[in-house]
């Protein structure tokens, strides 16, 4: 619902000069933003099967683990959305994880064929470029008619500090090519008599977005209809907004109709399934944004590498606004400019897009005000909201991942109207310029941080597993898997991905229930062994055995049903380096003396009645 060029009628038709000038810029802009992809990328385009990012080793494994088990599924007819094969016995509700399903079925072949970090890597790479190049498309073709002017708020918007931290191997949030697509599919449904097929095109849409990014999906969800009412209900589009609404909304009935049919297993699993949860374990004051943060720079990026990055995001995968005070300021100049030159029209989109981009920033503070890493006693609206369903899984700091967008458009907007109406003064149009230079260079990405990763074990990777392990039983790495301990899945995964069949696994990185008040939590419900070796690990400390701890261990044994417990010679901490030795010594403890099998250290665990 934009004004002119819009998503109704978009840009005047091109003179043939303009078309091979509009095509070569669409190149530059493919090149440009494939480049950038590549840049970021670098370190694991290296070496992909060999290396793996610094700051979130344990996500990277996780979305390795789901494209090699999510094409294990399809291609033996099992269920896609829940598990034995992780946290034995319960198993595992992906319906309520990000399960990335259609990810794992279209690249089902490629995980075969080059294993799961290289096709993860793929992805990654494809989601950064696939994201620039769709808001350009939107923008070039249906918002402005500056190719510049959607070169600049494209490739912003795809390498914004957010889209370059949560690239630390998250699938899901850079997949932010979804959004554009959504955008125009949703204001599609005003076209008069195109309102049945339009719907059922939506409705596909939106149940591709919730199966590779439910909680962007529902950020982009609460944000358009924000927008919308806003705009419509601004007094100059109120007549094109009630002549529009009839039409509108019965393609949104079919929207939900479609949609609801395609995730009415998914939507089931999610709310009343198995193992599912409400809320998270994620403390939503700790997962807000800092008020400062909005003016500070990115830690990858130039600035940061000048020393300029701070820390205050809860983690490098969650530095979602970052935008540098030069950005901010720049931003509210091309408001400015662009409200003063404005028609009606065009102010009721500027007010709706202003107000849009103040929501997402006062709700991304969460429940509790923080400045500069320091809580205040200022509450804030996210304290009574995040109490609602859906919201109370939603981490708040990601909520400023919506004004992104918000400030490309800006961008897009002003360029495009310095393009059509250029300043009178030549130092005017240099101090534009300028101004640009000195807001986005800072912020051009840098490489993201990677490691050599431990090597998955020849035990493993020669099949010689299947001759100590029932089939479908259950194996065991120490110390026993968890999003800090990822071995398990990440073996498990070359399993699968190679044919070599199957072994269950206790314990996993997923979501699972067991949280406070009824909440959800990482992994399961750590049990005596568990806790000793995730002791014996973290510290380098034997735990003291007594014939108590034996009886324990024992029963922990029999609850998961373990045959064979194997500890690698380098295993892999996602935040620490972790104490090998220690852990043969606490295993053999506990299970005796082991035998050398391969490349590992290996226990047979005797029969419950033996």
């Amino acid at each position: 619902m934009p004004s002119s060029p819009s998503l109704a009628t978009g840009p005047a038709p091109a003179s043939p000069p303009r078309v091979v000038r509009d095509r070569r810029a669409d190149l530059i802009v493919v090149l440009v933003a494939l480049a950038l992809a590549v840049w970021v990328t670098s370190g694991l385009w290296r070496d992909p099967n060999a290396r793996t990012v610094t700051v979130n080793s344990s996500d990277q494994a996780l979305f390795e683990w789901l494209l090699a088990f999510g094409g294990h599924a399809v291609t033996h007819g099992d269920n896609p959305l829940f598990t034995y094969l992780i946290n034995v016995p319960d198993g595992v509700n992906l319906a309520v994880n990000t399960s990335i399903t259609v990810y794992a079925v279209v690249f089902a072949p490629l995980t075969y064929l080059i294993g799961p970090p290289a096709t993860f890597l793929v992805i990654l790479t494809l989601n950064l470029l696939a994201t620039a190049l769709a808001w350009y498309w939107l923008l070039s073709r249906h918002l402005v008619r500056s190719r510049l002017a959607a070169g600049v708020g494209g490739l912003f918007i795809a390498y914004s500090p957010g889209m370059v931290s949560h690239a630390n191997a998250h699938l899901n949030w850079t997949a932010g090519w979804l959004v554009p697509l959504l955008i125009w599919r949703l204001f599609a449904l005003r076209r008069p008599g195109h309102w049945l097929r339009d719907g059922v095109i939506l409705g596909v849409l939106v149940a591709v977005a919730f199966s590779i990014a439910a909680e962007g999906l529902f950020f982009t969800a609460v944000a358009l209809g924000l927008f919308v009412a806003i705009w419509a209900l601004h007094p100059v589009n109120r007549a094109e907004a009630r002549a529009a609404l009839p039409t509108f909304l019965r393609g949104l009935g079919v929207t939900a109709v479609t949609a609801g049919v395609l995730l009415s297993y998914p939507l089931w699993l999610h709310f009343a399934g198995p193992q599912r949860f409400h809320g998270t374990g994620f403390d939503p004051v700790i997962h807000s944004e800092d008020i400062a943060a909005f003016a500070a720079f990115p830690r990858r990026s130039l600035a940061g590498e000048a020393g300029l990055g701070t820390s205050l995001a809860p983690n490098p995968t969650e530095e979602n606004s970052f935008f540098g005070i030069p950005l901010l300021v720049l931003t509210v100049v091309c408001f400015v400019a662009l409200w003063r030159r404005a028609d009606a029209s065009r102010r009721a989109t500027l007010w709706a897009l202003g107000a849009l981009a103040l929501i997402f920033t006062v709700l991304s503070f969460g429940p509790v005000a923080k400045v500069d890493g320091q809580r205040t006693d200022l509450p804030m609206p996210f304290d009574l909201l995040g109490q609602l369903p859906v919201v109370n899984a939603a981490l708040p700091a990601r909520l400023a991942l919506v004004v992104a967008p918000v400030i490309g458009l800006l961008l897009a907007y002003a360029v495009d109207q310095l393009r059509a109406a250029p300043p009178r003064h030549r130092s005017t149009e240099l101090v534009w310029l300028v101004g640009f230079a000195v807001a986005l260079l800072p912020l051009l990405p840098t490489p993201l941080l990677t490691d050599e990763r431990e090597p998955i074990p020849r035990f493993i990777t020669s099949g010689t597993w299947r001759d100590y392990v029932s089939p479908d039983g259950v194996l065991t790495p120490v110390p026993l898997t968890v999003d800090i301990y990822p071995d398990g899945q990440r073996w498990q995964a070359y399993a699968l991905s190679h044919r070599q069949g199957e072994f269950e696994i206790p314990g996993g990185f997923f979501l699972g229930p067991g949280g406070p008040d009824g909440r959800g939590r990482i992994g399961p419900v750590p049990r005596t062994l568990s806790a000793l070796m995730d002791q014996a690990g973290r510290t380098g400390l034997v735990p003291i055995v007594t014939d108590g701890t034996i009886r324990e261990v024992n029963s922990d044994l029999r609850h998961w049903r373990i045959e064979t417990v194997v500890l690698a010679d380098q295993v892999h901490g996602a935040k620490f380096e972790v104490d090998e030795e220690a852990l043969r010594r606490t295993a053999t403890a506990l299970f005796g003396e082991p035998q050398r099998v391969d490349d590992v250290w290996l226990w047979r665990i005797p029969p419950v009645d033996q």
